[in-house]
């Protein structure tokens, strides 16, 4: 009793202490961010799942929902073990699946094993779906090794050769945590041993993989060895990721020439998404001229443009300056009656924006309200960064705390992007203000934005504000640079302070050591 006295009346000394001057942040006293730090009694556990006492007998359905329902590994077990005890009760496909997911994903792979053993002497009928489902858990696990063995487990189980779509799930997992040499030897494995030949979709997943990591060389050899069989010959989504690949190296003329290749040599025709490669290659590279050639060339050979081709036109442009012409593209999609969805109308606002005709971008967002097109937090976001960089910043702040109760989700960085600007202004009343509603709606400001307002507000004698600042700040996890400790404590002092500077050095160290 007598140390809550003690504490109360500590809080209340730390709450007088900066009484003095008036604070853009409500008081909240540093007593109540410890007492929120002690940890909470555990919930009461549920009770384990039981067969109804009254059922004389528990079909698979039942206890497949049972098992579904639990999140204890424990109980999942027992479920699994206790309807096996009903007599004339044999666990089939279903049951063993649903179990072996639970386990996966809860990623008690102890269990699993077990489960597996008791697996291999069912004389039931199992699919090889069971194993793909483990790779999948394994693999977002880093336990590579095992996705081979799942692999490797589907015919002595299921009592038949994988198929090539388990083929091409065990290499996909393998090439996408970049596990190439084990990749390699699985194919050889899968070749020599299970007499199972890759087919083209299987060889495309390492063209992809050779591609993506610019390893250009590579992937052709892949390519090559895929021409010399009949069962794995380049098709469209091989040629397009070469392209792609070229393209992202800057090696432009190479993917036209594939392109024709492609076209003229193996009869390959291409869609709209093959096109966009090219059109977005050479708009990337300011070459927007011959994008709008390759959208001439789809049109003559009756592919007709989608939004995704026109967007990467309108980007193109908005590269070099011409909004002019980024307009006529956004014009022409409406008369050619292409569906303008988010990703076409947040590309124009994001043209506008650059160009710094922010009206015109804001009514372009209106437009899309009034179509029943809703822009999300990467649209709001390009309005606000336009508004702030043509010194509208206090329109930007308007909007940021009007949004939320519209119904439009904003993220972090939408509050940064304001809160930043404020700092830059020097408008540390507001910037404090915009600080407190992050706060109350759960961002975090960026940490050196932390510093630095801290450090200004300090230099600008608003030393009260600046200990509520950091003190809501490391509720939320901050931890400040030691300039920011110092120079605070360093202002406090010489303000006479004393008291309330060991009160929030408790509270604090305690929050940031604790």
């Amino acid at each position: 009793m007598h140390s809550r006295k003690c504490n109360a009346g500590r809080a209340r000394q730390f709450s007088t202490a900066f009484s003095k001057e008036p604070s853009m942040v409500p008081w909240i006293s540093p007593q109540h961010y410890i007492r929120a730090k002690s940890p909470k009694p555990d919930p009461p556990t549920e009770p384990i799942a039981e067969i109804p006492k009254k059922s004389k007998y528990i079909t698979h359905d039942s206890a497949i929902k049972l098992i579904k329902q639990e999140k204890d590994p424990h109980r999942v077990l027992k479920i699994f073990n206790m309807v096996a005890n009903q007599r004339g009760f044999n666990h089939n496909h279903s049951t063993y699946a649903v179990t072996l997911h639970k386990l996966g994903r809860l990623k008690e792979f102890e269990y699993v094993d077990s489960v597996l053993h008791q697996m291999s002497y069912e004389t039931c009928k199992f699919h090889e779906s069971i194993f793909l489902d483990l790779m999948v858990h394994f693999s977002k696990s880093s336990l590579h090794n095992r996705v081979v063995e799942m692999f490797n487990a589907i015919q002595p189980i299921v009592r038949v050769k994988p198929s090539l779509k388990a083929i091409s799930t065990c290499l996909n997992l393998l090439v996408d945590s970049n596990q190439v040499d084990l990749a390699r030897s699985f194919l050889l494995h899968a070749k020599t041993t299970l007499d199972l030949h890759p087919n083209t979709c299987i060889l495309n997943i390492l063209v992809k993989h050779h591609c993506k990591n610019g390893n250009l060389e590579s992937a052709f050899e892949v390519v090559k060895e895929m021409k010399s069989s009949d069962a794995s010959y380049p098709n469209l989504i091989t040629y397009s990721t070469l392209m792609d690949g070229l393209c992202e190296k800057g090696r432009l003329e190479e993917a036209i020439n594939l392109f024709e290749e492609m076209v003229s040599k193996d009869k390959i025709v291409p869609d709209a998404l093959t096109y966009n490669i090219l059109i977005n290659g050479f708009c990337r590279g300011g070459k927007v001229d011959r994008a709008l050639k390759i959208i001439d060339f789809m049109r003559k050979n009756g592919c007709s443009p989608n939004i995704f081709n026109y967007s990467s036109l309108m980007n193109g442009f908005c590269k070099i300056g011409n909004l002019q012409e980024a307009k006529r593209v956004f014009n022409e999609m409406k008369c050619d009656g292409v569906h303008l969805d988010k990703v076409g109308y947040t590309t124009f606002i994001n043209c506008l924006c650059r160009a710094g005709e922010i009206d015109a971008a804001i009514e372009v967002l209106k437009e899309m309200e009034e179509k029943d097109c809703k822009g999300d937090h990467i649209t709001y976001n390009i309005i606000l960064v336009g508004l702030c960089r043509y010194d509208r910043t206090y329109e930007a702040l308007e909007m940021l705390e009007r949004l939320p109760y519209e119904g439009v989700y904003l993220d972090k960085c939408s509050y940064r992007i304001v809160l930043n600007s404020l700092c830059s202004l020097g408008d540390l009343q507001k910037a404090t203000r915009l600080v407190g509603v992050m706060a109350s709606r759960g961002f975090l400001p960026h940490f050196a934005t932390s510093n630095e307002l801290l450090v200004n507000l300090c230099e600008g004698g608003r030393v009260v504000d600046a200990a509520m600042v950091l003190v809501l700040l490391v509720q939320m996890g901050y931890n400040p640079e030691p300039r920011v400790w110092s120079r605070l404590i360093e202002v406090m002092c010489r303000e006479r302070r004393l008291l309330a500077t060991f009160e929030l050095v408790d509270v604090l160290t305690k929050r940031t050591m604790g």
